[in-house]
Order: C-alpha cells, then structure tokens, then sequence
C-alpha cells in the first residue's frame, strides 16, 4: 500500500503488464512464494480501474467445500465477484444481478457471465489460483473460460475483456500439481501431463524481481522522510547482490535495518540484516526447504550443483530445472543452473550441513576454544585440525562416498566453529564448476577458502592463481586452499604456507 508503505516503483512494470490487458490477453503471473504478485496486482487494479470494470478476487479465501461440485463453485464464484464488486464503481442493479440462484452447472454460469460481460469492458483478476481443494472442477472452470474466449474471437460470444491468474504453479502444470499432491488423474502419459486448457494464454515475460535501480527507488523514498544521509547507490547494489531482487528478500533486509539495527543504513548493515534473515523463522525458507524436501529430482539437482560442484546444463524443458525456476530456486548463468540468489545459497547449504549426519562427529566445545583466541578467528589451525579429522573419515569411507560428501564434509566441520559467531557462503565458479569458493565472515574477519578437487599438478597450480586473482578482485592478501585428493594411489597430503604473486596462501591436500 503506497500510503503506508515504503516501496519499490513499480510503475513500469504495471504498465507492461497493462499493454496485455488493453491486447484483451488472456495471461498467467506464475512466480514462486512472496514475489510480489499480490503487490503487482493490487497496483495494477488500481491503474485498470479507471478504465475497465476489475473484479479482483483471490482463491484463497474459498475452501474444500467451494470445490466440492460444479454447483457449489458456481455458486461461490457469483458472489465472491459480487463482493469484489462492492468497491468498484458500478451501478446497484448490475451488482445485485451478479448473483443468480438459477445457475448451477458451469453450461449456466457460461450463459451468465455471457449477460454480465455484454457491452462492457470487464477484466477478472483471480490471486492463489492454485490454492483449490479440487483441481478437476478449477480445470473444468478454465475449459469455460478457454471456450469463451475462443467464441469471442470469432464473434460469437461475449466474456471477460482480459482474464488474470496468479499463483506459483503455472497453469499449465496444473496437472502435474494435481499428481504431486495425490489428486485423482486417470493419465500417466507425461505428455498429457502438461496438456492443459489453458493453451490460449500469452506468455508472460514481464520481469517481477527488483533490479538495483528499483531497489534504489524505495531507498530514497526512505531517504527523503528520515534523511540517513545513506549511500543509495552503493546500498541498492549490495542490497541486489545478496538478494538478487527477489521482493520479499528485498523489502525483509530494509525492514531489519530499519527497526532491528537502528537505522544502520551501510555496507555493514546490510550485512548485519542478512545475519537476522538467516536467524529468523520465514514461511519463504520453510517453502524453500519443503519443495526440497517433496521432490527428490530437485534435491539431488541442487545438491549436485552447490555441493557437489557438478556441473548441470541449463535446458527450459527439463522438467526438474522446470521445477526448480517455478519455486524461484534456480536461475540460468552462461548456460548452466545456479542457485537464484545469494541468501537461497546460503540457507541451501545451512541446510545441507545441519542435516548431514557426520556433523555429530565434527568438532569439539575445546577445539572451537583452540581456534578462537582473544576473539580472533584462526582458519589456518581450523584447516590443520580438519586435515587429521579428514584422514581418519578417509579410513572408514570408500572414494565415492568421499567425492560425493566431501565439501560437505568440511562445511559441516566449519559450520559450528562459527555457529553465532559468523557464517560462510559459497561463492559458485560457474567458469569452472571444479573449484568452490567458501567465504567466511566471522566477527569483522573475512577468509576466502577455496576448495578444489585435485585433478594432477598443473590444473593445481592453475588453481593458486584463481585463488589469487580472487583474491585480487575482494582486495584481500591472504587466502587458503584447501584440495581433496580422492586418488587411492599416490595422494597427496600436506599443509604448508607459500607466497605466490604477492599473496599469502595457506595450501591444505587431503
């Protein structure tokens, strides 16, 4: 609400999304939980009101019962609309006729919005639309739409001028939702899987995220009421580059620096607003962390990508990448998968780490007091210490358990070393998907430590110079690296410092 609310100007994007409507199109806004569809509509009704009859109404209001039958949805659909209009601008005799206790089955809610719609301008705006209790009867609305609307092109019917949905299943996946959930679906062929009633709607490009440019809009709206004397350039960058522009991610780090760190409107804020989102209990992790747990193609996709470091080709039509881009968990960079955003990241490998079962054998209350001294961070002794607990894992587990668990194994020695005191993120390489960059803050102490897998002696020292054109590029002099050697032949072990190019390594081979 942009009279109680600080926000992004959206302006631009709700004139996109008008062009479709004035084109009389018939669309889906399919984008994953708390990205901001229910804003977007909400201003967009607020601009088509002036000239069109909007009816805006969301699914979720209505329950099992409302989908108990094609009668009870008809019924329910005539009067939430007649609710909805209550606070638009029409006359009292076409509200009181939106409700007719004549119509039962679907053949005569058709003939209905027929009258409803003639010689008007009317746009149906539907939120959660994929928050039915009953998949069959809502398909069955949508055939009614589809049908309409093909007569209205040819001349031979009149319905709503423009049809909106919005939910994060697109709606031609509705099926596939219907499978997921364990409704009843009498085809197992994929390809009618996907087949959906719904083939008339245009595609829907208009991008929702916030790019720095918006996110600097609602800082200097702030701005301009509080005068911090902030940096809006600088703090929309550092704000999109955690959050890639994902809305709620956005408006969640602005809130926490507003009310949780009295007004620290700097880098180190930002920072600090990110270090309470992790803390925090959100309906948008416990999304996150559900769609993992309930697709297990997508698990072992993520997992594959950020922990494995095994690289995945971005193709469109993959259903789990499909999945993954729906949920907002996944995005395309140079033709492969990655993880959508840094925070995602992070709370991803969390994840991972706390559910990994050789964390209970990580560490010690005492080893965590060797390595921190006088409340300094020592990761070159963490290392030291991880190189012995690797050795004795190495003795137990057989080298492809080691490939596939390895980073995760010293992720999750890292993590409660840490754990209150700071946090690490993975920065992926996705020009060489071999190495991962884990970057841990602690305090006001920041270590690079990247970890490579060794693949013979010149794509090693391939490696020390990465690390120290990384280096290079955050303005740091120091860095470690931290190789897994999975030979059963002729491994390497050692853990000794050296100065390459001016920079200061700490070289760890397990």
């Amino acid at each position: 609400m942009p009279d109680k609310h600080y926000m992004v100007d959206i302006s631009d994007k709700v004139e996109q999304i008008k062009e479709l409507v004035d084109d009389s199109s018939y669309f889906v806004i399919n984008r994953a939980r708390q990205f901001g569809k229910t804003t977007i509509l909400s201003a967009l009704r607020r601009v088509l009101k002036k000239d069109y009859t909007v009816i805006s109404i969301s699914f979720e209001e209505l329950g099992y019962e409302s989908f108990a039958s094609s009668e009870s949805f008809c019924i329910e659909f005539m009067e939430i609309v007649q609710n909805a209009l209550q606070f638009e601008e029409v006359d009292a005799e076409y509200l009181k006729c939106w409700v007719n206790t004549d119509v039962h089955t679907f053949k005569e809610l058709s003939r209905h919005i027929t009258r409803m719609c003639e010689g008007k301008n009317v746009v149906l705006m539907i939120d959660e639309v994929d928050k039915t209790s009953n998949n069959r009867v809502f398909l069955d609305f949508l055939s009614l739409l589809r049908s309409k609307f093909l007569a209205r092109e040819n001349g031979d019917d009149y319905t709503f001028h423009s049809v909106i949905l919005a939910g994060v299943y697109d709606i031609k996946n509705i099926k596939l939702k219907m499978i997921q959930e364990g409704s009843h679906v009498t085809t197992k062929d994929e390809s009618k899987v996907y087949n959906s009633p719904w083939n008339i709607a245009v595609d829907f490009t208009v991008d929702l995220s916030f790019n720095p440019t918006d996110i600097e809009s609602m800082l200097r709206d702030y701005e301009e009421e509080h005068c911090t004397g902030m940096c809006l350039d600088s703090l929309s960058k550092e704000i999109y580059t955690y959050t890639n522009g994902y809305p709620y991610l956005v408006s969640r780090v602005c809130q926490h620096i507003d009310k949780k760190l009295n007004k620290n409107w700097t880098l180190c804020g930002v920072k600090s607003a990110v270090k309470i989102l992790f803390k925090e209990n959100n309906t948008l992790f416990d999304d996150l962390f559900k769609n993992l747990e309930n697709h297990i193609g997508l698990y072992d996709l993520i997992y594959d990508v950020l922990i494995v470091g095994r690289p995945r080709s971005y193709f469109i039509n993959d259903p789990v990448i499909k999945l993954g881009m729906m949920y907002g968990i996944v995005s395309e960079s140079n033709g492969l998968v990655q993880i959508s955003n840094q925070i995602f990241e992070r709370a991803i490998c969390n994840y991972f780490v706390v559910k990994d079962e050789h964390n209970k054998k990580s560490v010690s209350g005492v080893l965590r007091n060797d390595v921190m001294y006088n409340g300094k961070f020592n990761m070159e002794l963490c290392l030291r210490k991880f190189s012995e607990h690797y050795f004795e894992i190495f003795s137990e587990k057989d080298i492809h358990f080691l490939e596939q668990y390895g980073r995760l194994i010293f992720l999750s020695y890292l993590k409660p070393l840490i754990n209150g005191l700071g946090f690490f993120h993975i920065e992926s390489q996705f020009t060489d998907l071999r190495r991962m960059d884990v970057v841990v803050d602690v305090g006001r102490q920041q270590f690079i430590v990247e970890l490579k897998i060794w693949h013979g002696e010149e794509y090693y020292s391939k490696g020390i110079l990465q690390l120290c054109g990384y280096l290079e590029s955050k303005n740091m002099d120091e860095g470690y690296l931290l190789t897994f050697d999975f030979r059963k032949r002729d491994k390497v072990r050692r853990a000794e410092r050296k100065a390459v190019h001016g920079k200061r390594i700490f070289d760890v081979i397990v």
